[in-house]
């Protein structure tokens, strides 16, 4: 498979060009695509095959549940369970931006996007490529790094063509990642212990912590 790359432009992205990367998304394709962290795959979490798809080129455990881009608070809603107040308070402060927040996934949700797990991971990204593709497709779209299963995330689109080049049809050059962390994963679906950091990345966990102490 002879990969597409298609340039756009990641302060102004070109409105035909981010319709072309929606449409193929909602047509099941899985293409790699910039966010705000690192390069990721992007496809319709509804589409089954599409999903397979994403763990197929990553040669990923299917134990390991797919991260969701969206594009607002309300997007979240369709996509949880009824969210707790501190969704709303860390939805508030720190998107869009690098805090990817777990939560309770709602029954429409398929569990192969949870990998059984019941939970959901989303994420507004800052970023004008990614948030104009979310909007444009009318879903949210997988979010995972687009690179193999344990090797480096990628930055740019030249290196995920050399790491994924023969597994996905098109690529979505937007230049080089604003940053070279990942995001931050706070998980709020313990009761008990009402929010956790899974993974510290782009914001502090101290910035969480100092955030819920004020609370």
């Amino acid at each position: 498979m002879r990969v597409e790359m298609v340039k756009i432009n990641s302060d102004k992205p070109e409105p035909s060009l981010i319709r072309y990367a929606a449409d193929q998304i909602r047509a099941g394709e899985v293409l790699g695509m910039p966010t705000d962290t690192f390069y990721g795959l992007a496809a319709d979490p509804f589409n089954l095959r599409a999903v397979e798809r994403v763990y197929e080129i990553k040669s990923r455990s299917r134990h390991k549940p797919l991260s969701l881009l969206i594009e607002n608070v309300e997007q979240a809603e369709e996509l949880a369970k009824p969210l707790p107040d501190e969704f709303y308070k860390l939805a508030k402060k720190f998107w869009p931006g690098p805090l990817t927040i777990i939560v309770k996934a709602a029954s429409r949700l398929p569990l192969k996007v949870t990998a059984n797990t019941g939970n959901v991971a989303l994420r507004v990204p800052n970023a004008p490529i990614p948030l104009a593709v979310v909007m444009a497709a009318q879903i949210p779209i997988t979010a995972t790094s687009a690179n193999l299963s344990g090797e480096t995330e990628c930055t740019s689109a030249a290196a995920v063509r050399d790491q994924l080049g023969t597994r996905i049809p098109i690529i979505v050059d937007g230049g080089e990642s604003p940053r070279d962390v990942a995001s931050t994963i706070v998980d709020l679906t313990d009761d008990e212990a009402r929010w956790r950091v899974l993974r510290e990345g782009a914001i502090p966990s101290q910035d969480i912590s100092e955030f819920f102490a004020q609370g």
